[in-house]
């Protein structure tokens, strides 16, 4: 405890970073987890992470304030790519419900507070869970710590501007919604040519009303279809979770050459 009242405004440096990974960070940013717990959390942390770095002396000075800012900007930033590839699985849950006939019915997700799709929160919550029994949360926490391997402390600003920081971010934007076209094309699939199915019934025989029949109907399809294929969600989940953390290491590298 010497060494942090003897460099302290190091361990503020350190604690602003884990803290922000924490505000955008899967899991750990949730609303359901209290927010003196997450202060906690972040604080042991840091004091872990600041014994185990040996970071250099810093003074507080007006240097100090721009490292400051430059810490929570990067943890907001190396946290967020990690939730907006996570996302991709409710993305994939909007595809599906706008087939099925329910997009109008979206819930609060009581993790982030915003709308989300129905299947979209169903095959969220599985994909919590299954990160969770795979420990890939320690990725996560991982990547804080190895963090200050690319990015320093001492490092004053970060290159956001440079083309290959923005085409990485395109790329990953990119790499999410394949992986949400993927988690989502056998049951759109069927229900498009279900879709097709009722319009040949429509035209065949008038008398039956496609409206009344075709919704039941498409609703079961699309759950029948999400029990045969759900081996294979959790697979392109499992590489969701890989390209997360590939994703968060690739920016760090991109974010370490400004020093």
């Amino acid at each position: 405890m010497e060494t942090v009242l003897d460099n302290y405004p190091a361990f503020l440096l350190v604690f602003m970073r884990v803290s922000a990974f924490f505000v955008t960070l899967p899991i750990f940013s949730y609303r359901n987890i209290p927010n003196t717990h997450k202060i906690g959390f972040a604080f042991i942390l840091a004091w872990i992470m600041f014994i185990s770095l040996d970071p250099p002396e810093i003074l507080i000075d007006g240097q100090f304030f721009m490292l400051l800012i430059k810490e929570a900007l990067f943890g907001l930033l190396i946290g967020f790519s990690a939730y907006f590839i996570l996302a991709a699985i409710q993305i994939a849950g909007s595809f599906i419900d706008f087939q099925m006939g329910f997009a109008i019915a979206n819930v609060i997700d009581p993790q982030t507070g915003a709308q989300s799709p129905l299947i979209g929160q169903f095959l969220y919550t599985f994909a919590l869970l299954f990160m969770l029994t795979t420990n890939a949360h320690y990725l996560l926490l991982d990547g804080v710590f190895y963090s200050y391997q690319f990015v320093p402390i001492d490092q004053l600003y970060l290159p956001l501007g440079e083309g290959d920081v923005i085409e990485f971010i395109v790329e990953s934007f990119n790499s999410m919604f394949i992986i949400a076209f993927q988690m989502s094309i056998p049951v759109v699939g069927s229900l498009f040519l279900v879709d097709i199915a009722l319009g040949i019934v429509a035209r065949t025989v008038p008398q039956l009303n496609i409206f009344v029949v075709g919704l039941p109907l498409k609703i079961g399809v699309s759950f029948i279809m999400l029990i045969l294929v759900m081996g294979a969600l959790f697979m392109l989940m499992r590489e969701l979770f890989e390209t997360m953390t590939y994703t968060m290491r690739g920016l760090m590298q991109l974010f370490g050459r400004g020093g």
